[in-house]
């Protein structure tokens, strides 16, 4: 049997950068999709963790998948979550989807360029996305909005926790050829404080993904579940505080995350605004009709 708690960070839901099912989110969806963070966070934590060697971890993320198939029983939270996925009649092929990133992570430690690492975040972060769209009934034309907003969380988390990842892992998200065009090689995200050639990469990429946020601001009031879209519109505000503070500070020696009060003060302001959002556009549709 393995037991894939052994493994955990003890980091949880509460401890990510964007809400995860916060009180927004319909308690009847609640569990299962904190059910599928379990199981990412089980096997994120693999995939991370630092004294498992590369073959350990695609073992193991290997059995993670028997297990969410019905082959094996090994692992609790990919027990629940393939139970719960059964209850509700949905398929497990995005939890699926994730691991083929987190096979990634095991054996894959740089990136070329912006179109290798959104190959990644098609893996990495599309999938959550889409499954919360799925949990909710969407319609999966809402997906492609989807995929541009988890796409930038993706970037946004790799370049908040670049020199990490480089220093723990030597694992580098940032593409070779960003890095590259500023005359700077990955050894540039191991130093104790950014020099102004990464400052200015970082800044580069962190406007990069303002424009996928871009992408992505109609979804909120693309979803038809009123109490998704304003969730949407929580990790859409803070996502675009964050790549501001991304293009002005320095990841490699500066905190750049949000604090708790940061975190409320913008949860009230993003429901506000995506509430008047929603009914401006009632209301325009109701007008236009005859």
């Amino acid at each position: 049997m393995t037991n894939t708690t052994v493994f955990r960070s003890g980091k949880t839901h509460r401890d990510e950068n964007f809400p995860v099912a916060s009180w927004l989110i319909h308690p009847r969806h609640r569990a299962l999709i904190l059910a599928f963070y379990e199981f990412v966070r089980s096997a994120d934590d693999i995939a991370d963790h630092p004294s498992l060697s590369a073959q350990e971890k695609l073992n193991l993320l290997d059995r993670m998948e028997a297990d969410l198939l019905g082959v094996s029983d090994d692992s609790a939270q990919t027990v629940a979550l393939r139970r719960a996925l059964a209850e509700r009649g949905l398929s497990a092929h995005h939890a699926q989807d994730l691991l083929k990133a987190f096979r990634l992570d095991a054996s894959k430690r740089r990136y070329r360029n912006w179109d290798d690492l959104m190959g990644y975040c098609a893996y990495s972060a599309m999938p959550v996305g889409r499954f919360v769209l799925d949990v909710h009934g969407e319609s999966r034309d809402t997906w492609f909005a989807s995929d541009a907003i988890c796409a930038a969380l993706q970037i946004i988390n790799h370049l908040q926790d670049c020199a990490a990842d480089y220093r723990n892992l030597d694992r580098a998200y940032v593409p070779l050829d960003a890095l590259a065009a500023c005359g700077l090689g990955v050894e540039a995200l191991g130093a104790a404080k950014a020099s102004p050639e990464l400052r200015r990469c970082i800044a580069g990429l962190a406007k990069r993904t303002e424009a996928l946020l871009r992408e992505g601001d109609a979804l909120p009031v693309l979803v038809e579940d009123l109490r998704l879209g304003l969730e949407i519109s929580v990790i859409q505000t803070l996502a675009r505080h964050l790549t501001r503070m991304l293009a002005r500070r320095d990841p490699l020696s500066e905190r750049v995350h949000l604090g708790k009060l940061g975190v409320a003060g913008f949860t009230f302001f993003a429901v506000l605004k995506g509430a008047t959002r929603r009914v401006g556009l009632h209301r325009l549709a109701s007008a236009a009709q005859p």
